[in-house]
């Protein structure tokens, strides 16, 4: 992995074992992740657009074009696969809320 994925590699499988990888599904069925980072700061993910909230995605990613993710996404891909993510059924109105909180974060 860390041939492939470079320095996110270790983080993320950290974050995997810590099961810091929340999967929040709405009764309508949309899907996002939230992960607890390592500074205890909690970022959403799209794994459906591969986007994540963190500082690095939109630095190391969108605009450096160094990575092809940051550790917060790679820990979703990883713990899907592992079937190490947490649960949890939110209402639409929850889902809603994380979604525009989101973008009062960037506005």
């Amino acid at each position: 992995l860390k041939f492939i994925f470079g320095p996110s590699a270790v983080p993320a499988l950290d974050l995997v074992d810590q099961r810091s990888v929340t999967r929040l599904r709405s009764p309508s069925g949309r899907i996002l992740y939230q992960v607890l980072g390592s500074s205890g700061k909690l970022y959403t993910c799209y794994s459906s657009c591969h986007f994540c909230t963190c500082p690095a995605f939109g630095f190391s990613v969108l605009q450096k074009s160094e990575s092809l993710l940051c550790k917060h996404i790679l820990a979703v891909y990883l713990s899907q696969a592992l079937g190490a993510c947490q649960e949890l059924a939110v209402p639409e109105e929850q889902l809603t809320s994380i979604l525009l909180a989101e973008e009062e974060d960037e506005g």
